[in-house]
């Protein structure tokens, strides 16, 4: 399809010899043109040469008003305002000319083409058919009939979708229409009708640049303006939809339709900001409460629901709420399997959980799509490590506490645990061995853990105990029972300050 732009910028390129040519043939014509006159023609004609079209569109202004019955300089503006894409304005001038001059074959061959790009095959067809009567050259006449065949075509196409609307068959309208609109460009009629037939078969993304030429193209476009904004909004385009539907006050700020959807977008708009200021804040509970009223306010148009409830299930993963995160993201990825937030979000949630397996498989799902995501290679990295890890010594399970666990959670269950398993709690000699090796994996878990560094390390993967995770370094840990013996496991230091034999 050809844009009036493109066509604008072709035409543009082909006007020095157009001039050119448009001066031989019109030289020595006698149109009663004053020497201020055509000197404007002539300074209009040379800056148009050069392509500055503002200026040479303001001498052209000049020369009209010094004699207002000059086709010739009407015919001039309106190639400038095809040049500058303004085909109305330049229809406006072409009929003075032919109404000025009604032999003038080229002015109306020229609006012709330009009545048969707007969609209206009457109009077209008769000044083309005026061409034909009225000695054209060889070249006028054989442009003439291309054009009178071209718009005969376009009825009969148009006429058939007409027919196609009336039986509900909109794929076939869109097609014709498809035909008809790489002629009629220009024709805003027919693309609000193929915009319309998108709509009724479910396709409202294909329809916005119908609707959106068609508004530029009408001079009262608040109708298309709506649209536009209705669609945006059933699209999730919250910002959009508040942008276009603006658009539409501007033109009239008392229409009903566009007034009401104004209030209800920009409530919505203002819902989802003040949401994500919350978010950016850490205020991740009072950012659930916004979208749960967004979900509640929407609850027609799905998109929302969907929306807020990936942006809760983020609000969940962050606030370590990792089970609620599970099940809220794994609802939005039965609707969007390929949503790179929600898996990301949810793995991270896997993380807290202790599920490593399910992270590593979200996080590669999420690097399929998005291989070049940091976080995302960051997260796999971390959940293969921690796999890693799990399958050796977890201190947070051998306490039994979260990985989330505050300090004072971990030193509750470290003296329970200790008091629990203390060997001399333990008469039987197998009783006891077994004993001192859970008390030292206690103890041990217990250091780590309340030891900020150590536990950031084994947080990320790394275990701060195990010679084999220190690069060159030895296990400082590998310590007999007799080493533990005499000291308070509920002190608030370390095991190795006090002794108190525990009985």
């Amino acid at each position: 399809m050809v844009s009036p732009r493109a066509y604008s910028s072709r035409l543009g390129s082909a006007l020095p010899l157009l001039l050119v040519l448009w001066d031989l043939h019109y030289q020595g014509a006698e149109c009663g043109i004053n020497a201020e006159v055509e000197k404007q023609l002539e300074m209009g004609k040379k800056l148009l040469a050069a392509g500055q079209l503002a200026d040479a569109l303001s001498h052209f202004h000049a020369a009209i008003e010094g004699d207002s019955d000059n086709y010739l300089a009407y015919y001039r503006r309106a190639t400038v305002y095809l040049a500058m894409g303004k085909s109305k304005a330049a229809i406006r001038d072409l009929s003075k000319v032919v109404e000025l001059k009604q032999d003038f074959t080229s002015a109306r061959l020229q609006r012709g083409h330009l009545l048969l790009k707007q969609g209206k095959f009457d109009e077209a067809e008769e000044d083309f058919k005026r061409v034909l009567q009225s000695n054209p050259s060889d070249k006028e006449d054989t442009e003439a009939r291309t054009q009178l065949m071209k718009s005969d075509e376009m009825q009969r196409l148009h006429s058939e979708a007409q027919s196609a609307y009336l039986t509900g068959d909109y794929y076939t309208v869109i097609g014709l229409l498809d035909e008809i609109l790489n002629v009629c460009v220009w024709a805003a009629e027919m693309r609000e009708l193929r915009a319309e037939c998108y709509i009724k078969e479910g396709e409202p993304g294909k329809a916005l640049s119908d609707l959106k030429a068609a508004a530029k193209l009408k001079s009262d476009n608040t109708e298309a303006f709506y649209k536009i904004s209705t669609i945006y909004y059933q699209l999730g385009d919250h910002e959009m939809s508040l942008s276009e539907v603006r658009e539409c006050l501007k033109l009239d700020q008392d229409h009903k339709e566009c007034f009401s959807h104004y209030k209800k977008v920009k409530k919505l708009n203002k819902q989802i900001l003040s949401a994500e200021e919350l978010i950016q804040e850490g205020r991740y509970q009072d950012a659930i409460g916004k979208y749960e009223t967004v979900m509640k306010t929407e609850s027609e148009v799905p998109v929302y629901t969907t929306r807020a409830k990936e942006r809760i299930c983020h609000c969940f993963s962050k606030n370590q709420q990792s089970a609620d995160a599970i099940k809220l993201c794994t609802e939005v990825l039965q609707l969007e399997p390929d949503n790179v937030d929600a898996l990301k979000d949810r793995a991270e949630a896997y993380l807290l959980e202790e599920q490593y397996e399910e992270a590593i498989q979200d996080y590669e799902t999420a690097k399929d799509h998005n291989d070049s995501d940091q976080q995302i290679l960051e997260g796999l990295e971390k959940a293969q490590r921690l796999l890693k890890q799990s399958q050796k010594r977890d201190y947070y399970k051998i306490l039994g506490v979260k990985r989330n666990a505050r300090k004072q959670e971990i030193v509750k269950a470290y003296r329970k645990l200790a008091m629990q398993w203390h060997p001399d709690n333990f008469q039987d000699e197998e009783e006891k061995k077994k004993a001192e090796k859970k008390f030292i994996d206690i103890a041990a878990a217990k250091e780590v853990l309340t030891d900020p560094e150590m536990r950031s390390k084994f947080d990320a993967g790394e275990d701060p105990l195990d010679a084999e995770s220190q690069q060159g370094g030895g296990n400082h840990f590998h310590r007999g029972w007799n080493t533990w013996q005499g000291f308070d496991p509920f002190s608030s230091g370390g095991p190795f300050k006090f002794k108190f034999h525990f009985n």
